[in-house]
C-alpha cells in the first residue's frame, strides 16, 4: 500500500531540476508528468497496479476484462452464480492444444463453471473460457488484471507501491529536460533519465523473479537438484 504522496515525488524533482519555486516547471505540468510516469510504469510493467475482483462472465466462451483494465493477469477461480462462493480452481491452458482436440469447443455444452482459460498477450483484453457460458445464470470468476491508473492530485498518495517512487522520479525528470532539449545538456539529461527509469523497472523485475514464491519453494524442496531429504 502507498503511502508517499505525489507532492514527495514532485518536491524532490524540484530540488533535482534546481527550481523549487517552479520559475521553469509549474507543480500542475510536474503532476501530469508523473500521472503519464504512473501510466508508463503500468504499461512496462502490468503487475504494477493489480486488481483483483470478481467478475461475471458472459454468454459464450469470448471473454473481456473490465473496461479500466490494460492487461489480463489472471483467471484465479470459479465463484458460482452469486459472485462469492469460492469454487473449483481454473485451469490456464494453450488455445492451440484446445483447437486441436476439439476443433468445436466454441460450441459445446454450455455451463456456468468454468474448467479452463486461454490468454494471447497480443490481444491482452480478453480471454476464453471452456466450457461456454450458458445464455443465462452466468458464472462468476476471481480475475487479476492490470488497470490504469486514474490521475490523482497532488497530496494524494501514489496509485502504484512505493516502491515504484524513484521510477517516477527519474520519469518526471525525463519529460522536464525533453521539453528544454534545445539546451545541449539537457538532451543528454533526458536520455539518461529514461535509460534510469527504464533500467529501475527491469531491475524490478529481475528482483521480484528472485524472490518469486513458488521458485523459492522450488529452491527448499529440491536444493542443487535434490529431494530436500539429504
Amino acid at each position: 500500500m502507498a503511502v508517499i504522496t505525489a507532492q514527495i515525488v514532485i518536491d524532490k524533482a524540484e530540488i533535482i531540476l534546481q527550481d523549487t519555486t517552479n520559475v521553469r516547471w509549474a507543480s500542475t505540468e510536474l503532476l501530469g508528468w508523473l500521472n503519464d510516469g504512473q501510466r508508463a510504469v503500468v504499461a512496462l510493467k502490468p503487475d504494477a497496479y493489480p486488481q483483483n475482483e470478481n467478475m461475471i462472465l458472459i454468454e459464450g466462451t469470448k471473454q473481456s476484462i473490465p473496461a479500466t483494465g490494460v492487461h489480463l493477469i489472471d483467471v484465479v477461480r470459479n465463484m458460482g452464480t452469486d459472485g462469492s462462493t469460492p469454487g473449483r480452481a481454473t485451469m490456464f491452458i494453450d488455445r492451440r492444444i484446445l483447437d486441436a482436440q476439439n476443433p468445436d469447443w466454441h460450441a459445446d455444452v454450455a455451463a456456468a463453471e468454468v474448467k479452463h482459460w486461454m490468454f494471447d498477450k497480443r490481444d491482452p483484453k480478453t480471454f476464453y473460457v471452456y466450457p461456454p457460458q450458458p445464455a443465462a445464470s452466468f458464472g462468476y470468476v476471481e480475475l487479476v488484471y492490470s488497470a490504469a491508473p486514474a490521475d490523482i492530485a497532488i497530496g494524494v498518495v501514489l496509485s502504484i507501491d512505493d516502491i515504484y517512487a524513484n521510477s517516477l522520479l527519474e520519469y518526471i525528470l525525463y519529460r522536464a529536460y525533453s521539453k528544454d532539449a534545445d539546451y545541449a545538456a539537457n538532451g543528454k539529461r533526458a536520455s539518461d533519465a529514461m535509460v534510469a527509469f527504464a533500467t529501475s523497472l527491469g531491475l524490478r523485475e529481475a528482483s521480484e523473479d528472485k524472490m518469486e514464491p513458488q521458485m523459492n519453494a522450488s529452491r527448499q524442496i529440491h536444493p542443487k537438484g535434490g529431494t530436500g531429504a539429504e
